[in-house]
């Protein structure tokens, strides 16, 4: 079987879905399409097949996506594929009509609405005609939570079967409990994009607030910056306030370094991947009430809810985080480990995908 997955971006594909990958190449000839970066060359020595493509992550040019699906079709015309997996809006959008057109077999993944979707108005009407298109003959649409499953459904965007899954999903044997720091020094970080949406000003707000008060507490931001918070980091580092780290490749002793790990987003995106692996390292959180968020936590057990938006209750939660004595801290960490295990193991999701591969083998024998 020849399995082809589209995707806008490397470190997604390989942190997010590599036991997947490792999984399908088992028995399958796998071939990734996607702009090149830093993980393909890993994703190439575990024996995928490599197509380099042009997608751009956030451009609403027309003319470039309709470049984008002549390229799909010529693809798959090409490759040949059994079945198609896609992730993120323009693979799903113009891969779907791809597939569609040449009457291979697709299954789609909604990662996240995305703000071009979640606001009213001109944009959403258009992005939701797109994905009428792209989605019509879909084998499965795999949702990341409810809220955006049930977003299209009012919409009646596609009569394609619906599933959710847990997110992502996290390894848990990659991401496992450590020992719980002590109370020497509480180190809070903020592990995403360094952008408005990810709610980086309330955690600013946070820091400025916390640091005043407290001299053992330290604030540390794990990621990439967008051009515009560059003056606003370098001076609130040169304060004392937080310690920016850059993107960091391995999480792993970011989360066990860490006492709580902070995401106070109003992003539309389908199930956050930091609280998860946050939780599965055996850390509280502390996050919004939104889609992708409150189905990981729950507040006061495995970490605090907070408003979107709102510095004044970010404050209070992690004051109320720091009243806690370390051993109640390191419970909540706990809750969070077992959270996970009992519903969002990785497995969860590869199973799923597994029976859609498998639903196009078995038409191919009776066919």
């Amino acid at each position: 079987m020849k399995v082809l997955i589209l995707a806008n971006y490397d470190v997604g594909l390989y942190k997010f879905r590599k036991e997947l990958l490792e999984k399908l190449l088992e028995e399958n000839e796998v071939y990734i399409s996607l702009p090149n970066g830093v993980f393909v060359e890993k994703m190439k020595e575990m024996g995928c097949h490599f197509i380099e493509t042009n997608v751009s992550r956030h451009g609403v040019n027309p003319f470039q996506d309709l470049k984008l699906l002549s390229f799909y079709k010529k693809t798959m015309k090409s490759v040949k594929p059994d079945i198609v997996f896609t992730y993120t809006i323009k693979p799903n959008v113009y891969g779907g009509m791809a597939a569609s057109k040449l009457k291979v077999p697709y299954v789609e993944n909604i990662t996240g609405l995305g703000t071009a979707v979640e606001k009213p108005g001109l944009l959403q009407k258009i992005t939701l005609f797109l994905y009428k298109k792209g989605t019509k003959k879909a084998q499965k649409l795999f949702f990341q939570n409810n809220e955006n499953m049930e977003f299209f459904k009012k919409h009646r965007v596609s009569k394609a079967p619906f599933d959710l899954l847990p997110g992502s999903g996290v390894n848990l044997t990659q991401y496992v409990p450590s020992k719980y720091p002590n109370d020497d020094e509480i180190n809070f970080a903020f592990v995403a994009r360094v952008m408005k949406e990810k709610g980086i000003d309330q955690y600013l707000d946070a820091a400025k607030a916390i640091t005043e008060k407290h001299n053992n507490v330290k604030f540390n931001i794990y990621g990439p910056y967008e051009d515009s918070y560059e003056a606003t980091l370098k001076e609130y580092q040169e304060k004392g306030l937080v310690i920016y780290h850059g993107l960091t490749k391995d999480m792993k002793p970011v989360y066990q370094a860490s006492s709580c790990v902070i995401h106070p987003t109003y992003y539309p995106e389908g199930l956050s991947n930091v609280l998860l692996e946050a939780c599965a390292s055996a850390r509280p959180i502390i996050t919004t009430n939104r889609s992708g968020c409150r189905e990981v936590v729950e507040d006061g057990v495995n970490g605090f809810v907070v408003e979107e938006k709102n510095s004044t209750d970010l404050i209070e939660k992690i004051e109320k985080f720091l009243a806690l004595s370390n051993e109640e801290k390191a419970k909540m960490g706990l809750a969070g480990r077992r959270k996970v295990e009992k519903e969002f193991d990785r497995n969860i999701v590869i199973d799923k995908y597994v029976a859609e591969l498998n639903k196009v083998k078995e038409n191919k024998v009776e066919n």
